[in-house]
């Protein structure tokens, strides 16, 4: 019987840092509203000193409603076409922006020369339902389409998110292979959000407990997501629900262990090798939700940061002898 007590225990740098947060089980209106200007951070920091040019697009959804993207660009003339990240943020489809986390895309852009798009997708309550995982998709066709300007590989173009924004990451790439357009080269899933059923194992585990996100959060955050229509889901807001996992694109996906979201990230991987897809998974011990995203200065949060770009070094090195063999 799984009892609250029952649960794999928080990597101790981890715990001594968490004990110094006012943690809760609950999140309701007022909080949100209160959590929303602080759900990200100013992105002028993270850009001081680095050789990175910003520049500001707006595209529109089908309704018309704008979609801002931020595009960050190495510094300097470009005689190659470079790999994209298309960057999606997460705050549980609730809160946050376009810069929320973006200093984990920019370590891609200073390692491997990428170009980094993140996009500015509408959030839950204002918006619900597929409306979200559709402008972010409207985000990556304008990306496609601009690919030249941007200096950017159009096969090289790899789909990325953490939490919510890892859910919505997924649903994307769903998306752009039902629809045929943008070929995405990979997807990267960082303590992914996929499953609003809320009901797996680790979701009851880290229920009735203060944590950086618990099955109350969770429940929460999806129905502001879900409106009205709880029991008509779409696949592509709620990936876990797709039937078909085939013809994706290798996949990185890693969680902790002490989180509500591990079983869902670990069934998610399974289902992509049992369509004959490719996955790396990293379940992280004693790693609660977002560690790496919080901190990465600890230990744990450092390997799995350097974990991604190991990944990341072997995946566009394949890709590249996969062009040179095509030459």
């Amino acid at each position: 019987m799984i009892t609250t007590a029952s649960r794999p225990g928080v990597d101790p740098q981890l715990a001594a840092l968490l004990a110094e947060m006012p943690l809760t089980s609950i999140l309701n209106a007022d909080a949100l509203a209160h959590m929303r200007p602080f759900s990200s951070a100013p992105v002028e920091p993270l850009l001081a000193g680095r050789l990175i040019d910003r520049s500001e697009f707006i595209t529109r959804a089908d309704d018309g409603a704008e979609i801002a993207l931020s595009v960050f660009r190495p510094t300097g003339d470009r005689t190659a076409l470079a790999p994209c990240i298309y960057w999606i943020h997460g705050g549980g489809m609730i809160m946050g922006d376009r810069v929320a986390n973006i200093d984990i895309p920019l370590e891609w852009l200073d390692r491997f020369g990428a170009v980094v798009v993140s996009v500015e997708y509408r959030l839950a309550p204002e918006a619900h339902g597929p409306t979200l995982v559709e402008d972010c998709y409207r985000g990556l066709l304008w990306t496609a389409e601009h690919a030249d300007a941007l200096g950017i590989d159009p096969s090289r173009i790899i789909v990325a998110g953490a939490s919510a924004g890892g859910g919505l990451a997924a649903g994307v790439t769903l998306l752009a292979r039902d629809r045929g357009t943008v070929p995405i080269a990979a997807q990267i899933l960082i303590c992914p959000m996929l499953d609003h059923r809320n009901s797996t194992t680790s979701s009851r585990q880290f229920t009735g407990v203060p944590a950086v996100w618990t099955g109350e959060t969770n429940e929460f955050a999806w129905r502001l997501v879900l409106g009205d229509q709880p029991e008509d889901v779409s696949a592509y807001i709620s990936p876990a629900l797709a039937e078909d996992l085939s013809n994706l694109p290798t996949t990185y996906i890693d969680v902790g262990t002490a989180e509500v979201f591990r079983d869902e990230d670990v069934d998610y991987a399974s289902r992509i090798w049992a369509a004959g897809g490719q996955a790396e998974l990293h379940v992280w011990a004693g790693g609660v939700h977002g560690f790496d995203l919080g901190f990465p200065e600890t230990r744990i949060g450092a390997i799995a940061r350097r974990a991604r770009i190991e990944w990341l070094t072997r995946t566009l090195d394949g890709m590249s002898v996969e062009r040179g063999g095509r030459q």
